[in-house]
């Protein structure tokens, strides 16, 4: 659609100016730093940052009615640079012109609601928000979106050139790193850091194809965080993990999407989360409390934190109920199979305890929670999701498994609306399944069985006949009939099928 066959109230709003003042604000001593260059911690105090829109209160000219035209209406246009994140440019990168956008095809992921069986099982109406159908296959493209859109505007400028984008992974973030970074070639090189053997061959194989360099190193993501945290302080590269803080202000695009696909209800509404390296929880905190500050929301949902208990340290931080007596412990972690969440140290853990407290106080009661749940549990949701027609990756079922906990717990109720968060493509943790199916998991893992979740492929091969087909050695006539017929007469008597 044409932005001349829009109303002209909104026509004029549709194709978003270069304004506002972003700047860098440090969560420790408060520091502000303007954005002419990268910066990761803040150079006074050595905090994690968040990008601050210095001239926020700009937007509330437009009431809220008018900023959901405007988002609405941007869906309808053939313009590339607002068909992703984007959409939402004023919220997100103002400092950006359209012109530097990076888009491959990431946001606006489908919300899918579960069947009346998986919605009877949870207790509550629940959807899976797929964010394994971004172009590299995990919610992690959101943030490299704004992260090298930033870093395109600032080599179209003359301000960098040459850049090496390096990053800490357990699979996801380096696949979207190296994604996004060849994109940019010849002006942005990539090289990851990963977990040696900690990572599904599915996702070794992601940067390797992107063209990345790829260093793999004992240890677990912690370890591998602490020495692309030594680079960043001693080279000059464009660190892309978390602490990234364009990557956190991409990923708010989460909650803006969330918003919209409810056409701005967000009463009774429940976003689900697991946390990891906790920078998606942070985010989406933030841009809800963006939308609701400007008016294009009116209540802020219920956030829930998913963590497992082989690495929980953000559980355990909020244990304690006396906020003034919590103390953030890092965990030494345990193997899991929500790979991307095993996390003991989570680099965003100050953005979390400063926005949830932000967050609760705004909702005026409390709105953020996290829950713990078991690697058995994680399995066993993601199996049954999936053989109710979704494609639930396994920090999705983590996802559903700490929705039934919260349900359990009396933290959400029967008509509350769940939306649970598959964070990556079920298709990259396949070795998982097949471990589950063949009862090979080790030990380390703690899983234990469920028979009814177990499928494994049947062999047909009647033993008498003569001759079978081959690879190169068809059979043919009275030979050829004679094993269609026997072959459709076992699988017939297995699945007990009925003649016509």
């Amino acid at each position: 659609m044409k932005i001349d066959d829009f109303p002209e109230n909104v026509r004029d709003h549709i194709l978003p100016k270069v304004e506002g003042q972003l700047l860098y604000r440090c969560l420790g001593c408060g520091l502000e730093q303007g954005i002419e260059k990268l910066l990761y911690t803040c150079p006074e105090c050595g905090k994690i940052l968040l990008i601050y829109d210095k001239k926020f209160d700009r937007l509330k000219k437009n009431p809220g009615k008018m900023w959901r035209q405007i988002f609405d209406y941007r869906k309808m246009i053939n313009i590339s640079a607002l068909k992703g994140i984007y959409r939402y440019h004023e919220f997100i990168g103002s400092a950006i012109p359209l012109d530097d956008i990076i888009y491959l095809g990431e946001a606006h992921t489908p919300m899918i609601e579960a069947n009346a069986l998986m919605q009877e099982k949870a207790g509550l109406r629940f959807f899976f928000k797929n964010d394994g159908q971004n172009p590299s296959a995990s919610f992690k493209d959101r943030g490299m979106a704004s992260a090298l859109s930033y870093i395109n505007h600032l080599v179209k400028k003359g301000q960098i050139d040459d850049v090496l984008a390096i990053c800490a992974s357990t699979g996801d973030t380096s696949a979207a790193a190296a994604l996004y970074s060849a994109y940019l070639k010849p002006h942005v090189k990539s090289a990851v850091l990963l977990p040696h053997k900690k990572v599904t061959a599915q996702q070794l194989s992601q940067p390797l194809g992107s063209g990345a360099r790829v260093f793999e190193i004992p240890g677990v993501f912690d370890d591998c965080m602490k020495v692309v945290e030594s680079l960043s302080d001693r080279y000059n590269v464009a660190l892309l993990n978390s602490k990234n803080a364009w990557r956190i202000l991409g990923q708010e695009s989460y909650s803006y999407e969330i918003a919209q696909d409810f056409e701005y209800d967000l009463s009774k509404k429940v976003v689900v989360v697991p946390i990891g390296n906790a920078g998606n929880i942070s985010a989406i905190m933030n841009g809800f409390l963006k939308f609701l500050d400007i008016g294009i929301i009116n209540v802020l949902p219920k956030i829930i934190g998913v963590q497992s208990e082989h690495a929980n340290p953000v559980y355990k931080y909020y244990l304690e109920p006396d906020v003034s007596k919590r103390k953030f412990l890092p965990v030494t972690v345990k193997p899991s199979v929500a790979q991307a969440a095993m996390i003991g140290n989570p680099v965003s853990m100050p953005r979390v305890i400063q926005l949830a407290n932000h967050y609760n106080q705004t909702a005026g009661h409390e709105s953020v929670f996290v829950v713990q749940v078991t690697e058995k549990q994680i399995m066993d949701w993601e199996l049954t999701a999936n053989r109710n027609g979704h494609i639930s990756c396994p920090h999705g079922g983590e996802c559903l498994a700490g929705i039934i906990v919260a349900k359990q717990s009396g933290i959400v109720d029967s008509d509350d609306v769940a939306i649970l968060d598959s964070t990556a493509h079920a298709l990259k943790f396949a070795g998982f399944q097949d471990m589950y199916f063949s009862r090979t998991f080790p030990e380390v893992y703690e899983i234990s069985y469920n028979d009814d979740l177990i499928n494994l492929p049947v062999l047909i091969k009647p033993r008498d006949l003569k001759k079978i087909p081959e690879s190169g050695k068809p059979l043919t006539g009275e030979e050829f009939q004679e094993f269609v017929n026997r072959v459709a007469q076992e699988i017939a008597d297995i699945l007990e099928l009925k003649k016509v």
